[in-house]
C-alpha cells in the first residue's frame, strides 16, 4: 500500500512537479492500493483535476484501488466528469482488419467520392451557365485577380520547365538517333510531343501543385472557419461565389501557359540542336513542317480541360474539408493527388480518342 498527500495549490504552476514525482513513487513501489490524502488542498483546478484523474485511470490500467480521502466536492466533480473506465479501456481492443472488409470500405468511399464529383460537376455548370448568361452575377474582379496568381506568376516556373523539358528531350533523343545518322528529326519528335502531349500536361502537373493546392487551401480555411455556411445563411451559393471566378481564369489562362510551356520548350531543344552542329534554319524548317495548326488546336484542347480538371478537383477537396488540425492538409494533398491522377486518365482517353479518329 502506497499512501499519497498533497498540499496546498493543486495548478498548473505546480502539478507538472508533483505528476512527475508521482509517477517515478508509482514506477517504483508497484502498489496494490493507493491512498490520496487530500484534507490539505487547498485549491485544485483543471491540472489538479487532471492529476487526480491520472491516479485513477492508472489504478485501472494496472489493477490497484485508488482511494481519495477528505476530497472537496468541486475537485471531486470536476474528477466525476471524465468516465476513467472508458479511457482505461481505451486502446486495448485490436481490431481485426478482414482483406473483404477492407476492400468494401474502400470501394464505398470511392463510389461516394465519384458521386460527389458528379454532383459538384452538376452545381458548377449550372452556376458557370448562369454566371455567362447573367454576367453581373460572376464576381469578374475575383477572375482577374485569380488568373494574375495562377497564371501571371506562374510564367517564370511554366518557362523554365519547359525550357529544362525541351533541353532534355533533345539530349536523350539525339544520342541514339545519332547512331543511324537522323539526329536532325530530333527537332521534329520534339516539337511534336511537346505541343501535343507534354506542353499542356506539363503546364497541368504544374497547375496542380501550385494552383489547386491554393484553392484547395483557400476554401479549406474558409469551411473550418464557418465562411461557407456564412454565404450559404447569406443566400449566396458557394459554388457561384468561390468556385466558378477560380475554374473560370484557371480554364483561361492554361493554354496560355500551354503556349509559353511550348515556346520554351522548343527553345530548349533548339539550344541542343545548334550544340550538335545544325543551323538554326535548319532546326525552324523542321519543326514548322513537323507541325501544324491540327496539332496546336489538340495541344490546346487538352489544356482547357487540364484546366477545369484542375480547378473542380482543387475547389471541390476544399469544400470537402472536415474539422481539425490537420485538415486543410489533408484537403490540399487530396487536391494534388486527384489532379494528377485525373489529368493522366485524362490524357490516356485523349491519346486513344485521337488514335481512332485519325487526330
Amino acid at each position: 500500500m502506497v499512501t499519497l498527500g498533497y498540499a496546498g495549490r493543486l495548478d498548473s504552476a505546480n502539478v507538472g512537479a508533483l505528476w512527475r514525482q508521482t509517477a517515478d513513487i508509482l514506477k517504483h513501489a508497484r502498489p496494490s492500493r493507493v491512498i490520496v490524502l487530500c484534507e490539505e488542498i487547498e485549491y485544485c483546478d483543471g491540472s489538479g483535476a487532471g492529476l487526480l484523474f491520472y491516479l485513477r485511470l492508472k489504478g485501472l490500467k494496472q489493477g490497484f484501488a485508488v482511494e481519495f480521502k477528505g476530497l472537496r466536492p468541486e475537485p471531486a466533480e470536476m474528477l466525476d466528469r471524465f468516465d476513467a473506465d472508458r479511457f482505461a479501456e481505451y486502446g486495448k481492443e485490436k481490431r481485426h482488419i478482414h482483406p473483404a472488409e477492407e476492400i468494401g470500405h474502400f470501394a464505398w468511399q470511392l463510389f461516394v467520392d465519384v458521386q460527389e464529383q458528379l454532383a459538384f460537376i452538376g452545381e458548377l455548370h449550372v452556376a458557370m451557365v448562369r454566371c455567362l448568361v447573367r454576367r453581373r452575377q460572376l464576381r469578374w474582379k475575383e477572375v482577374f485577380i485569380t488568373a494574375e496568381r495562377a497564371g501571371a506568376n506562374a510564367v517564370g516556373i511554366v518557362s523554365l520547365i519547359g525550357f529544362l523539358f525541351g533541353l532534355i528531350m533533345a539530349f536523350s533523343f539525339a544520342m541514339p538517333m545519332r547512331q543511324f545518322g537522323v539526329d536532325i528529326y530530333v527537332a521534329d519528335l520534339v516539337a511534336v510531343g511537346l505541343v501535343r502531349v507534354l506542353g499542356p500536361f506539363i503546364t497541368a502537373i504544374i497547375l496542380a501543385g501550385r494552383s489547386g493546392s491554393a484553392y484547395a487551401a483557400e476554401l479549406g480555411t474558409m469551411k473550418i472557419n464557418d465562411e461557407i455556411d456564412a454565404l450559404t445563411t447569406m443566400s449566396l451559393d458557394p459554388v457561384r461565389f468561390l468556385v466558378a471566378p477560380k475554374v473560370l481564369a484557371t480554364i483561361f489562362i492554361t493554354p496560355l501557359l500551354t503556349v509559353v510551356a511550348n515556346v520554351f520548350g522548343l527553345i530548349g531543344c533548339g539550344v541542343v540542336m545548334l550544340s550538335l552542329g545544325f543551323p538554326l534554319v535548319t532546326y525552324t524548317n523542321h519543326v514548322e513542317s513537323a507541325i501544324d495548326s491540327g496539332d496546336v488546336a489538340v495541344g490546346l484542347f487538352k489544356a482547357v480541360v487540364f484546366g477545369g480538371l484542375v480547378a473542380g478537383v482543387g475547389c471541390l477537396r476544399g469544400l470537402q474539408t472536415k474539422t481539425g488540425p490537420s485538415a486543410v492538409g489533408i484537403s490540399t494533398t487530396r487536391a494534388v493527388v486527384s489532379a494528377i491522377v485525373l489529368i493522366v486518365l485524362a490524357e490516356g482517353v485523349f491519346a486513344v480518342l485521337f488514335h481512332y479518329m485519325g487526330i
